[in-house]
């Protein structure tokens, strides 16, 4: 075994029916690569080394409630605990139409055979506990989101847990993942998804991250879209000592739309880090990326954006901007969007800024008889709600803005900032 993987040793190889060439190949990965160092430039910000000293476990923790760990109240919820389905807590039906499988009780899970490198998609799929796949069929739209809840308990705890998604041509759904901890610490989720978004397919995934303090997540989500679609995705990041998000997105089709919003709210020593690829193989279509960030305290971001438009990918519109705003001296942003244009009958921008609260907007709300907490209030709430209103599901919505408030002591009206 690899002397820098040491703390997978006392983890049991999967037992799900996974591919034996992509299972050999993640085996070698896992054998041959260490983990990444500032020196790797995809994680120069963001220190893994932590997680390498910690001897992780993976138990079949029991839970008999979920209460005050769900987003919204969906008759059609789903529930791993450290990676594993929850049959107890979870939908006993779906809608016609829908497909929704434990990939545990499935005989041949298709998963990506070539890692390059990728060394917690290896040990993903080398140590995968459990999963989900959901089918849309066709020309179904399904009126209530589907939730799919992860559910860290107990200390040290190494999930491994993949969701695949076909939502096939001309359907419509949205999925809201919700990843929480209870009485967790020092645990880890190794998150991985495959999304397919069909031929004319509106899909939407809304994901809310509030894993206690102490603990930590990976996730890395693959997409690839066909003509005429449109995928939307929103990451809001609410707690978690260290968060990396890893979004790929591949556009095969024309005429596609491809949203991606992401908000970040740190406090403490929290270190979250943002790295999207989108990929324009075709021309006419259009890119949307907007991430804001709010750091506090000893908190750190990092937002590495990448829109490649290929040489026959004409017609290209491409906006990408990350924005943030720091509320302490310690706090720290590295951002860098990028964009790689082999076309030249396109329109793209890419933009990104880092500052404190403006003084003068301050001064002029304290001037009308507000405190400077509640000015700074205010302003930050108005600055992240641009994010939060990109939201399309109003109970998501109605979610972020309460922990908004436990978390951050922030009284916000929603009806305010739309």
């Amino acid at each position: 075994m690899n002397n820098n993987l040491k703390f997978i040793k006392g983890l049991t190889p999967t037992n799900l029916s996974v591919n034996t060439n992509a299972q050999k190949n993640a085996s070698n990965v896992l054998d041959t690569t260490d983990l990444p160092t500032t020196r790797t430039e995809a994680w120069k910000y963001t220190r893994v080394a932590k997680i390498g000293k910690i001897d992780f476990t993976n138990e079949a923790t029991t839970v008999t409630s979920i209460k005050g760990k769900k987003v919204i109240d969906s008759p059609y919820t789903l529930v791993f605990v450290n990676g594993r389905f929850s049959e107890e807590l979870s939908a006993k039906s779906f809608p016609e139409g829908v497909t929704v499988t434990p990939l545990s009780t499935l005989e041949g899970i298709k998963t990506q055979e070539e890692f390059e490198g990728d060394i917690f998609g290896a040990l993903n799929l080398a140590y995968l506990n459990d999963g989900l796949h959901i089918t849309i069929t066709k020309n179904k739209v399904v009126d209530e989101p589907i939730q799919v809840i992860h559910l860290l308990k107990g200390d040290a705890q190494l999930s491994n847990f993949k969701v695949q998604i076909d939502a096939e041509d001309f359907s419509k759904a949205t999925v809201v993942q919700g990843f929480f901890s209870e009485d967790s610490n020092n645990s880890f989720v190794n998150y991985t998804s495959d999304i397919q978004v069909g031929v004319n397919t509106y899909f939407t995934m809304e994901k809310i991250q509030d894993e206690e303090a102490g603990n930590f997540h990976i996730g890395t989500d693959t997409v690839t879209q066909d003509k005429d679609s449109t995928f939307t995705i929103n990451t809001i990041t609410l707690n978690g000592t260290l968060v990396r998000n890893n979004l790929n997105i591949a556009v095969n089709g024309e005429n596609c739309t491809t949203n991606l919003n992401g908000g970040y709210l740190l406090k403490e020593k929290q270190h979250v880090d943002n790295h999207t690829v989108v990929d324009h193989k075709v021309p006419n279509c259009n890119s949307n990326e907007l991430y804001k960030g709010v750091m506090n305290e000893n908190s750190t971001a990092v937002f590495n954006g990448k829109v490649f438009v290929r040489q026959d990918a004409q017609k290209i519109n491409a906006f990408q901007s990350n924005r943030n705003v720091l509320l302490s001296d310690n706090a720290t942003v590295n951002s860098k969007p990028e964009l790689e244009i082999y076309a030249d009958d396109v329109k793209c921008s890419h933009g990104s800024t880092t500052g404190q609260l403006d003084d003068e907007a301050v001064y002029y709300l304290r001037a009308r008889g507000l405190s400077k907490s509640a000015a700074a209030q205010l302003l930050v709430s108005a600055f992240i709600a641009e994010v939060i209103a990109e939201v399309e599901n109003e109970d998501v919505k109605s979610y972020i803005y309460k922990r908004l408030n436990e978390r951050f002591g922030w009284d916000i009206n929603p009806e305010d900032f739309g």
